[in-house]
């Protein structure tokens, strides 16, 4: 069995150099009357998370650059993220101005029957950021390395309870399995408790209720930066340049690398015409400064998956997700 690296890089990373499109190369993009009035963001999890951070960056730089008159956002929590997709089903008839954010999780969500539907439920509309997962601790945290958290788990499996903003089983859940696995650890016996959603997560960490949280690294930067939150490790092979302060796993010889991919889905009776309209809108994004601004401010990678292969990109971290998850005793 592969590595995660296979299903986090291989699918888009490659593919992302080839199609990402930088504003270095093109220029800023500017926009003399709104291409849309409005749009609507469906966020399938609670306030703070990896996605609700997603869909408010996009609709912030979609409005500042003048590709949209006005943004909107819905926090629509439940079912791991299934009642925002059954609502993006059951509702589809009315949703033609509404994207719904998603990742990773929809694919592992649905592998482990969290909730029934797949991407294929829904009309996939593009990839458009990756952003690597991290590991962070209270800054009084006794721990001062990723390797001082192992050590302390291989010796007690209940010394260090991680938390993550989502299920068990859920994607923060594998990659600190993965992880731990990786320095030697057993997978099955990490201590994880989970929140709805990355906001609560970080409060959780910051009260005390967990030692250390898994979560994306945009979710850790700020606090990171003013000291709250001291990050230990990112699941990178090399150091970051957001962060360029922390260690990356591969240079503590830990073999775990995973970046997530974030985009947005449509209902299924969205149009063909209006779904490549959106594709092309945020493929323009991908040029204009202020998504440059927003995109750096959480430490996201360049990514763009356009819609015509956004479908087979999935197809395919599905199978090695699945893999992934039945070597690590998530799934049989």
């Amino acid at each position: 069995m592969k590595n995660l690296t296979m299903f986090s890089r291989r699918g888009f990373v490659a593919a992302a150099a080839a199609i990402a499109v930088s504003a270095a190369a093109f220029g800023p993009v500017k926009s003399h009357a709104a291409d849309m009035d409005s749009i609507h963001f469906i966020i399938p999890g609670g306030a703070g998370g990896g996605w609700d951070g997603t869909a408010r960056g996009t609709g912030e730089a979609l409005t500042k650059s003048g590709m949209v008159g006005s943004a909107s956002y819905e926090n629509m929590s439940g079912g791991g993220g299934g009642q925002a997709i059954a609502y993006m089903i059951e509702a589809s008839d009315r949703l033609d101005t509404t994207l719904m954010v998603n990742s990773t999780p929809i694919i592992v969500r649905s592998l482990t029957g969290v909730f029934p539907q797949s991407f294929r439920d829904l009309t996939p509309i593009a990839g458009v950021v990756a952003e690597y997962a991290a590991f962070g601790v209270p800054a009084d945290s006794p721990y001062q390395s990723f390797t001082d958290v192992v050590d302390a788990m291989k010796a007690d499996s209940n010394a260090v309870k991680v938390g993550g903003g989502s299920v068990r089983g859920g994607m923060d859940h594998i990659v600190a399995a993965f992880a731990f696995q990786k320095a030697g650890g057993d997978a099955k016996q990490l201590k994880y408790v989970p929140y709805d959603a990355g906001g609560k997560a970080i409060a959780g960490l910051l009260s005390g209720e967990i030692d250390m949280l898994s979560t994306g690294l945009g979710e850790l930067l700020e606090l990171h930066k003013a000291g709250q939150v001291r990050i230990l490790a990112v699941t990178s092979k090399e150091r970051v340049e957001a962060a360029s302060d922390v260690p990356s796993l591969g240079e503590l010889g830990i073999d775990a690398e995973f970046i997530n991919w974030r985009g947005y889905f449509g209902g299924p009776s969205l149009s063909a015409e209006k779904a490549d309209a959106y594709a092309e809108m945020l493929k323009k994004l991908q040029e204009t400064e202020e998504w440059e601004v927003v995109r750096k401010r959480n430490g996201w990678e360049k990514l763009y998956v356009p819609r015509a292969e956004f479908t087979a990109f999935m197809e395919e971290q599905e199978t090695m997700v699945g893999g992934l998850m039945r070597e690590l005793g998530f799934l049989k």
